[in-house]
């Protein structure tokens, strides 16, 4: 397929900016791929919608407030995106980095109180940097990070103290994503304890969502796009739910792209080691083993998101249901509204 097959044109003014002030209060695009049919509800209404018995698959990972402000010797400034751990003593980082630095060259990073130095550069301007000082890594993060929004919300550059605890799920635990599962954004606790007492069954998987994800994919044609691997993790008791699920002919509903690549790679493989790494690339053509249902928000044009999307619900349908959202005043992106797909 062409990556133009997946372009559309969003106004601007419907890229959501902030949250909603409550979660679940965003709207609800609930397509049918049988009837070809969409509703427009709440997401709230979303109890509607799910059966006792049905698995409800969220992912945990928790974003790091990974972007810190760094300072060159020289005193000019740096823009330090922490992606992951390299090393056992977190001492050594994957780190993208803004503004220039040299190899070896040292930087400052919480006042002086954490040295940086890049020992190896990779491409796109990612770099092996090698940390030290009075405050660890995690300290840093913790005390002087900032949510790493994405590039599209206009307030990236100074995130608000709402960011740090809105964009993160209500159950986030695992810590290293460095993106948000954004579908999850809309629950709730009181909305998952009412899926609960309807028969609902809840289980969790993570996926640290890294900048692979977002990688703009520069093929024209879209199968020769290379996913980068992210780390994954499937609990012994998420498997045994999700067995148990196959086994009853209940429905596996994916909340997210992210849980849907975990899920899909365990379909793939039914001999997937419960924790690795995974650059599975889902597009249209591709054979869905385990989800029966997604739950997802609205992507960017020529995305992989989008096209994990398309691959679930047909492309025809899913660029239909786009113009609908898009005619009907719809929320978009990260902070946006949200897609069932049946």
């Amino acid at each position: 397929m062409q990556l133009s097959d997946f372009y559309y044109e969003l106004p601007p003014e419907r890229i959501a900016q902030y949250p909603l002030p409550r979660r679940d209060t965003s709207r609800l695009m609930v397509l049918d791929r049988k009837s070809r049919t969409i509703e427009h509800r709440i997401f709230s209404a979303i109890c509607e919608y799910l059966h006792p018995h049905d698995l409800l698959v969220l992912n945990d990972t928790k974003v790091i407030p990974c972007r810190l402000i760094g300072q060159k010797q020289t005193g000019g400034k740096l823009e330090i995106f922490f992606l992951r751990p390299t090393a056992a003593d977190n001492q050594l980082w994957e780190v993208l980095i803004r503004g220039g630095i040299r190899l070896n060259e040292p930087f400052l990073i919480a006042q002086g109180a954490l040295i940086g130095q890049v020992v190896e550069k990779k491409d796109q301007g990612r770099c092996i940097a090698a940390f030290s000082g009075q405050m660890g890594v995690e300290q840093a993060l913790e005390e002087y990070g900032q949510v790493p929004l994405p590039p599209y919300i206009k307030h990236f550059r100074s995130p608000t103290n709402e960011d740090r605890q809105r964009y993160q799920t209500v159950f986030a635990r695992q810590k290293g994503a460095v993106a948000a599962p954004t579908a999850g954004l809309h629950f709730t606790d009181s909305l998952l304890d009412k899926i609960r007492d309807q028969g609902v069954q809840i289980a969790f998987v993570t996926l640290h969502v890294g900048l692979g994800t977002f990688q703009p994919v520069k093929t024209e044609v879209i199968e020769d796009h290379k996913m980068e691997a992210e780390y994954y993790e499937i609990p012994p008791e998420t498997l045994d739910k999700i067995n148990e699920t196959k086994k009853r002919g209940a429905r596996i509903i994916a909340c997210g792209t992210t849980s849907v690549r975990v899920l899909e790679s365990l379909g793939q493989n039914p001999n997937l080691p419960l924790r690795g790494w995974t650059n599975l690339f889902i597009y249209p053509g591709f054979t869905m083993r385990m989800v029966d249902g997604l739950i997802t928000n609205f992507h960017l044009p020529k995305s992989t998101l989008l096209m994990l999307v398309a691959a679930f619900a047909g492309r025809d349908f899913i660029m239909e249901a786009y113009q609908q959202a898009i005619a009907r005043k719809y929320r978009f992106y990260s902070y946006g509204d949200a897609m069932l797909i049946l």
